[in-house]
């Protein structure tokens, strides 16, 4: 029987189990305890005043937004190499994102291509810490601080990753975490905004509970405000994965070590993950980008899923998506790494369970589909 190897899978045990069964018994499904334990858990986890629970990564960076005074006409300066969720936030408020092209080797905005960026009408930097590691912070604070623009981090792939020692989501006005199942820890769905500053935390808590503030009767409301909570399941769940982050963490590293292992004799064809000196790296996922342009990726994607080894172009470049292009005329070229490296990567399965022999497994499959792909 063919073994299947798929992208990632969540680690659940018995404690997670066991943790949702709790919340059920107590018939408190939402805004019970368990929620705000998680957040207090998780701001000293990552060294902040506060923490702040929403339903989503994508809340929280919509939220974000809003609790940072964006708004309709403003721009905000980010990376095209991301997740969708991180320019559509921007979207969200009627401001424009000006995309910046990218580093070659970490996937992180290019600090260097800020400046010719800004403009009388930018008001912030969306810095997206690509994949497990950090952008390079201190050119993009210094250029934040000379032009008083604001940094929103958005840290939903790079939880506990550092950057000099300090943790990714701890340098701007706030940062942003997701814990969709993929991520380094799950809570199903869920995201946490973190931040020292007590006015945008008591806003965003507003924000995410229909804009009731919480000394407000349940029907009486202040802000417009949105359905974001965090259910208290998904909460319980959180609390049981952030006690064992730094194992989880380790797995992954480790996993990624035997990748890199593996992948070493073949540097002529494959560029492995680069990690930057300054940085420490929690890993998200494994992605790999193909340096001999001659080789087809998608037929090797489908060559790999017949033998049960499932991977995945990781990520399209957003300015090229339809509907930037219509808003924005954004055409190919413009941002050429972002789009290479949009053109060539590939994520290979990542997640904990995988072995030394079946990431070598692996890398045998990927090694002869090449030659034919």
């Amino acid at each position: 029987m063919l073994k299947e190897y798929h992208l990632s899978k969540p680690f659940i045990t018995n404690q997670e189990k066991r943790a949702v069964t709790e919340v059920l018994n107590s018939g408190q499904l939402s805004l019970g305890s368990k929620y705000k334990k998680f957040e207090k858990m998780f701001s000293k986890k990552i060294g902040t005043k506060y923490a702040c629970c929403v339903s989503s990564g994508t809340a929280g960076l919509h939220l974000a937004m809003i609790a940072t005074g964006i708004k309709q006409g403003d721009e905000v300066i980010t990376t095209p190499f991301s997740f969708i969720a991180s320019a559509n936030c921007i979207l969200y408020v009627g401001a424009k994102p000006v995309f910046c092209d990218i580093d070659p080797l970490t996937y992180n905005i290019d600090p260097k291509e800020i400046e010719d960026k800004i403009t009388k009408k930018t008001k912030a930097i969306l810095v997206v810490h690509i994949f497990g590691q950090s952008s390079d912070m201190t050119p993009i604070m210094k250029l934040a601080k000379r032009y008083k623009l604001k940094v929103i981090e958005d840290a939903c792939e790079s939880i506990d990753a550092t950057y000099k020692g300090k943790k990714v989501g701890t340098f701007g006005e706030l940062g942003v975490f997701a814990f969709y199942p993929n991520k380094q820890m799950t809570t199903g769905e869920g995201g946490m905004i973190v931040t020292n500053n007590k006015k945008i935390y008591q806003l965003c808590c507003s924000l995410r509970n229909q804009g009731r503030a919480e000394s407000m009767d349940w029907l009486d409301h202040k802000y417009l405000g949105y359905n974001y909570r965090i259910d208290e399941m998904s909460a319980a769940i959180g609390i049981a994965q952030l006690k064992k982050l730094n194992f989880l963490i380790k797995q992954r590293r480790t996993i990624a070590n035997y990748y890199s292992h593996f992948l070493k004799k073949y540097s002529k064809d494959i560029q492995v993950p680069f990690i930057h000196k300054h940085n420490t790296h929690t890993w998200f996922v494994y992605v790999i980008k193909l340096l001999n342009t001659k080789i087809n990726r998608d037929k090797l994607i489908l060559q790999l899923k017949k033998q049960g080894i499932h991977t995945k172009a990781y990520l399209p470049s957003i300015h090229l998506f339809e509907f930037y292009q219509k808003k924005y005329n954004y055409k190919k070229g413009i941002f050429p790494i972002s789009e290479n490296t949009s053109r060539y990567s590939l994520a290979l399965p990542f997640y904990i369970g995988l072995s030394k022999s079946d990431v070598k497994f692996i890398i045998n499959k990927l090694i002869k589909a090449i030659k034919y792909a």
